[in-house]
């Protein structure tokens, strides 16, 4: 655990944030991948196994960035 914490800390934060903002949205149009799938999983229709693993790959960058901000803030 405290060697994924470590490396957590070793990303910079300007990459988290272009990775929410590139790869977590993407594609932009006509609606991010991200809230597609969000609304899927509000409805109950994230059940195919390629939509969860593209819910994953798209949420990944929003989970990263929220832990390393949690942990920013936890250490001051």
């Amino acid at each position: 655990m405290q060697t994924a914490l470590n490396l957590l800390d070793q990303i910079p934060l300007s990459i988290l944030i272009i990775a929410a903002l590139t790869f977590g949205l993407a594609p932009f149009f006509p609606q991010p991948h991200i809230t597609e799938k969000l609304r899927m999983l509000l409805a109950g229709n994230l059940t195919k196994p390629i939509d969860i693993f593209d819910f994953l790959m798209h949420g990944l960058p929003f989970i990263l960035l929220a832990a390393k901000l949690a942990r920013m803030a936890l250490k001051t």
